[in-house]
């Protein structure tokens, strides 16, 4: 009801639903009628003989269906039902979903307030930890990065060397708790030709076969468009900034020539949300310690 501009909705849902609830108790009403001397039927015949008859409803299912619609209404008079009417016990699903947070919250606190005291690194290591960091990770990271933690197009491997933002342990925290923004412009105004000389030489950089000639003349324009400003006069990348290492084997959108000119033509926007607000300091710990374990440097999973 919050989304309703104004007071015609709200009396609109409480009609339908008071008008709903007395039409059956109509209905019903009609059908307990005493019955005409004589029975007609519907005119339905099966099998030649076998006719349905107009019969009143049985006392037994009437009697039901007036419980029902007694609950109704004393539902409706306890409950939010009606528009934005909150009901005399003023419960909340949003009410009843933080009294439920706040019981396990209370719960798992202690348990939480140890990890929170453990060096990142050494809570990598401990299993019993690393199972409560993979069941956050499966309920709030594998949309994106998959149930293996190796990505998909547009989403980084978590599972490998390469680190955009840093895979030291209070990067790692940084990224997941405050969330990551990575922009690469569009260069439209480069023109398709040179656009397409640096696909060259990019591609270049990390031994992928490219047209020698414009892998060269798209090393001049990696310089003069700035390009380097951001990846590095290298094309090692800065973590800094978060512009990727262009002279490795790992392509976040892919590694084709079409796919770095559109890239390179269009932009990229990619966004990390920022989970500090919504998991606390403690399970940001405890996934990030779990996203360390993943890498090879701890061995891998």
């Amino acid at each position: 009801m919050n989304d309703f501009v104004n007071q015609f909705w709200n009396w609109y849902v409480i009609l339908l639903v008071l008008v709903s609830i007395i039409a059956c108790a109509v209905v019903l009403w009609t059908q307990s009628l005493p019955p005409p001397a004589k029975l007609d039927t519907t005119g339905h015949v099966w099998d030649e003989t076998l006719e349905e008859y107009n019969n009143p409803l049985p006392k037994w299912w009437m009697w039901l269906f007036y419980i029902t619609v007694i609950f109704s209404l004393v539902y409706s008079f306890l409950y939010p039902t009606l528009g934005d009417y909150q009901g005399v016990l003023g419960w909340s699903s949003a009410g009843q979903l933080a009294k439920e947070e706040a019981k396990v919250a209370e719960q798992t606190r202690p348990l939480y307030t140890k990890y929170m005291q453990t060096d990142l690194k050494a809570l990598a290591g401990d299993n019993a930890a690393m199972e409560t960091g993979k069941r956050l990770y499966l309920t709030y990271c594998v949309q994106c990065h998959g149930a293996d933690a190796k990505g998909s197009k547009g989403f980084p491997n978590l599972a490998d060397a390469d680190w955009q933002w840093g895979g030291e342990p209070a990067q790692i925290v940084e990224t997941i708790a405050i969330g990551r923004n990575g922009v690469m412009p569009p260069h439209t105004q480069l023109g398709a030709e040179t656009i397409k000389d640096l696909a060259n030489y990019v591609r270049s950089l990390s031994g992928l076969p490219a047209d020698s000639l414009r892998a060269g003349k798209g090393q001049e324009a990696f310089n003069s468009a700035g390009c380097s400003g951001c990846h590095g006069p290298d094309g090692k990348g800065m973590q800094a900034l978060g512009a990727p290492n262009l002279t490795d084997k790992v392509w976040l959108y892919g590694s084709s020539e079409s796919t770095i000119i559109e890239t390179i033509t269009k932009g990229r926007n990619n966004q990390m949300p920022a989970w500090k607000e919504f998991l606390g300091d403690e399970k940001v710990h405890v996934l990030a310690a779990y996203v360390l374990s993943l890498g090879p440097a701890a061995g891998g999973k």
